[in-house]
């Protein structure tokens, strides 16, 4: 084995585009040390969000500014501008642009910047998703105004996100009045449901349910995917107080103290074919009919 391993950081071989700029990632060993070369104007958000397909840039960086002038703005909206010979860490979460009419010249030596710029890595699994919707929400802040509905709100997030903890799903994402949340289990995501649901109607609101089981596609903390769509189609068809799943959901629970009522098939906007649907509560005898 060399005792030795070189790599030159203007080989045209290890060069990929990345927007209005030029990255080159020259592996040494098990590290890639990388440098870019953007152009004014240049701003990962819009040369490389579309592309990669996160919300922000979440690389770790540790990299040396050998030209022009680089701002920073992470997730919780700090900011910093770096200038030449400034050596400097950036934790994933964060947007960077170029900053003036001076073209950027910087070096990465982080070591772990061999995917910068490419599409980020997803990786798929079958799951069950719930999705909520608070009902009139805008009929309740008219009623309540804005004071009120604000607090309510908040006792809505806090009781949503303890029984999600109880359950041991994983918040996904807030959706205005409503949450994206994903389990394991097809019976711990109903009975979640059903939970909140009746915890909620203390606070003098209702909301409505779907849930669904299928295939997702993971990119980083986000889930996309036919399934996601579908559990909003079947959300967005249940009533006030309404738990709604559907057939493959209902086939898992099948023992579980859960009684499904036959909805019919729906045609749901945006959906292939029609998909039965079934409202769900609990069984009183703590088995499923």
């Amino acid at each position: 084995m060399p005792k030795l391993t070189a790599a030159n950081l203007g080989d045209p071989a290890h060069q990929r585009p990345i927007g209005r700029g030029v990255g080159t990632m020259n592996p040494i060993g098990p590290l890639v040390v990388g440098r870019a070369q953007l152009q004014p104007g240049w701003r990962w958000s819009e040369d490389l969000r579309p592309i990669v397909g996160t919300e922000s840039c979440m690389v770790h960086h540790l990299q040396v500014l050998l030209s022009g002038r680089l701002g920073v703005r992470m997730d919780d909206g700090e900011e910093a501008v770096f200038g030449p010979l400034d050596t400097f860490e950036i934790l994933p979460g964060h947007d960077t642009w170029v900053v003036g009419d001076e073209p950027v010249d910087i070096l990465d030596i982080s070591g772990n910047v061999e995917d910068f710029g490419l599409p980020a890595a997803t990786s798929r699994a079958v799951a069950t998703l719930l999705m909520t919707d608070i009902v009139d929400s805008t009929a309740n802040l008219a009623r309540t105004g804005d004071k009120v509905w604000r607090q309510t709100l908040g006792d809505h997030d806090r009781l949503v996100r303890s029984e999600l903890r109880r359950a041991q799903g994983r918040e996904i994402a807030t959706t205005g009045d409503g949450f994206l949340a994903e389990f394991t289990s097809a019976g711990g995501a109903l009975g979640c449901a059903l939970r909140i649901r009746d915890g909620i109607r203390s606070l003098g609101i209702e909301a409505r349910f779907g849930v669904h089981t299928g295939e997702i596609e993971r990119a980083g903390d986000d889930v996309r995917g036919l399934t996601v769509h579908t559990a909003a189609r079947v959300m967005s068809t249940a009533g006030p107080s309404e738990v709604l799943t559907t057939m493959i959901t209902r086939l898992l629970c099948a023992a579980g103290p859960f009684i499904f009522e036959d909805r019919g098939d729906r045609q749901l906007k945006g959906l292939p074919a029609p998909i039965e649907l079934f409202a769900v509560r609990p069984s009183p005898t703590g088995g499923a009919s």
